[in-house]
């Protein structure tokens, strides 16, 4: 290693995303210098405390560091924040769940944060007339050894939620992309992007069938590039390519193909689902309804 954490130093964590930066958090925060960090009492009653102490026990961290954190990671760490939360007022989610919609989130684990916790504006707790559905994710060693993840858990889950109509809308994530698309192999990759095809498909007939919209997209490029354009070698990362934005319907039937609002954004995407529930746009967002 180039460095060690020793005892009595500072350490500030860099990572902006609490999912990825709450564990290690708690492994070193166990011995910070009080009352900034956490005491025993604290790190105690923290969820699995008993199982962090007997896998990393407490003597092994560093002691007495003074621990910076880039944002708030968790509620129950009583840490120095460098950007404190902001409140995010009038999301889908509070939308939704004041027009008394219900909604289900389905998703693999290694996905399962973004239709939650990160959908939900940074809270934990489900929003009124919110259920959720957690596909586990395979046990492998990378996902280029199964591109097809669990993507059928995931569409079953869907298919199921759509024929017992018991939900107004339901929010999936397909992780194959994404994740394949990281380990930069073309075939894996290939073989992840058909599987969503598919799984797609399935879910396209039954929302058919019940008359509703189902709505594809995503939040960035990856699975689109796998060879990086300056070294010629395997591209890992996501990109900020343009990305799909497509609405099937019965007023946007397959035979005739209509146009959707040029230049197109994330912030769009909630305006347009709002539409097409019949709500109206809060104040707070700023984006339109990408529906020419």
């Amino acid at each position: 290693p180039v460095g060690l954490i020793r005892d009595n130093d500072v350490c500030v964590n860099f990572n902006y995303r609490a999912d990825r930066a709450r564990q290690i958090t708690r492994v070193l925060a166990r011995n910070c210098d009080v009352p900034s960090g956490l005491t025993a009492a604290d790190a105690n009653d923290l969820p699995k405390a008993a199982e962090l102490e007997a896998e990393i026990p407490r003597s092994r961290a560093p002691k007495n560091i003074h621990y910076v954190c880039m944002t708030q990671y968790d509620k129950n760490f009583k840490l120095p924040i460098v950007i404190q939360p902001e409140s995010m007022d009038n999301l889908l989610a509070n939308v939704m769940a004041q027009a008394n919609l219900r909604n289900l989130r389905v998703a693999e684990t290694e996905k399962y944060a973004h239709v939650t916790y990160f959908f939900n504006g940074g809270i934990e707790k489900p929003f009124p007339g919110e259920d959720r559905a957690l596909v586990p994710s395979q046990k492998v060693a990378t996902y280029d050894l199964a591109p097809e993840m669990s993507a059928s858990g995931i569409a079953d889950a869907v298919v199921k939620a759509v024929n017992d109509t018991a939900f107004d809308v339901v929010i999936v994530n397909f992780a194959n992309a994404d994740m394949v698309g990281h380990s930069g192999k073309l075939e894996p990759t290939i073989r992840a992007v058909e599987t969503v095809d598919t799984q797609l498909g399935r879910i396209y007939q039954a929302i058919k069938q019940r008359g509703g919209s189902l709505l594809v997209t995503a939040d960035h490029g990856n699975a689109e590039m796998l060879i990086d354009p300056v070294t010629g070698g395997p591209h890992t990362a996501h990109t900020t390519n343009p990305v799909p934005f497509i609405l099937i319907n019965d007023e946007a039937d397959t035979s005739h193909h209509r146009i959707l609002r040029p230049g197109g954004s994330l912030r769009d995407i909630s305006p347009t689902i709002l539409t097409l529930l019949g709500l109206e746009k809060p104040k707070e967002m700023t984006g339109v309804n990408l529906q020419s």
